[in-house]
């Protein structure tokens, strides 16, 4: 049962590892202990919450748009749009962001807050019936597949705002406007490939995963270089 605290345990643990697993790597992929440690927590915690306002809204889109394509997309776009706005609520008008790279560090420790909550969510189901492998397997390919996506989607966001950094407001909103779109896309091929062939493609969606985090990974280096870092 939901309520079963040792299956509460097991789901939130199998949940939130892997999120601060992919945080810890990219934390060091920084290169850099610039970010103060309360921050990043307030923002992973609230990267959590926001799973409670997405629910609802996708709920919403289900309702009202028959078209499945549609849908993928403003799942997707829902979700891109309010992991943004946890850093941007967080971190408004502070001086925690004052370096390119600063941006896809906060913006992707909002997204594996959010992964978190949502593999909590979807590994409650298997470890309430007993079904303990199909939760671990469930929890392995969402650490390589959606716990990633989440990561890189809003990296993306983030690396679009720390190249436009230097840039005046104008050109910094056509950055950020480029970076959701550019995310939403990678969501919504990503869910249409796994929700449509029913994961037949996996390893290939996964591969393009890695690609894509390759290229994440160089551009990183880029705004390091930008933010002064060795």
């Amino acid at each position: 049962m939901f309520n079963d605290p040792k299956t509460l345990l097991f789901a939130f643990l199998g949940g939130i590892v892997p999120s601060l697993l992919w945080l810890w790597f990219w934390l060091k992929e920084e290169r850099s202990e610039k970010e103060p440690k309360k921050i990043i927590t307030a923002v992973f915690i609230l990267g959590m919450i926001s799973v409670v306002f997405v629910v609802p809204l996708q709920k919403f889109i289900q309702a009202n748009i028959l078209d499945a394509n549609t849908e993928l997309i403003l799942w997707a776009g829902v979700e891109e749009i309010i992991k943004y706005l946890v850093v941007v609520i967080i971190l408004w008008n502070t001086k925690f962001i004052d370096r390119p790279i600063d941006w896809p560090i906060y913006l992707i420790t909002a997204a594996l807050g959010f992964a978190a909550l949502e593999n909590t969510m979807f590994l409650l189901k298997p470890f309430s019936l007993g079904e303990t492998t199909v939760g671990l397997l469930t929890g392995s390919l969402r650490f390589l597949g959606s716990t990633l996506l989440h990561s890189i989607a809003s990296a993306i966001i983030g690396i679009l705002l720390g190249l436009s950094f230097h840039l005046d407001y104008f050109f910094r909103k056509i950055y950020l406007i480029i970076g959701i779109i550019l995310a939403t896309a990678l969501h919504t091929v990503f869910n249409f490939f796994i929700i449509n062939n029913k994961g037949s493609d996996f390893i290939q969606v996964f591969a393009f995963l890695w690609v894509v985090t390759i290229i994440i990974m160089l551009l990183f280096e880029k705004l390091r270089r930008m933010s002064g870092e060795n």
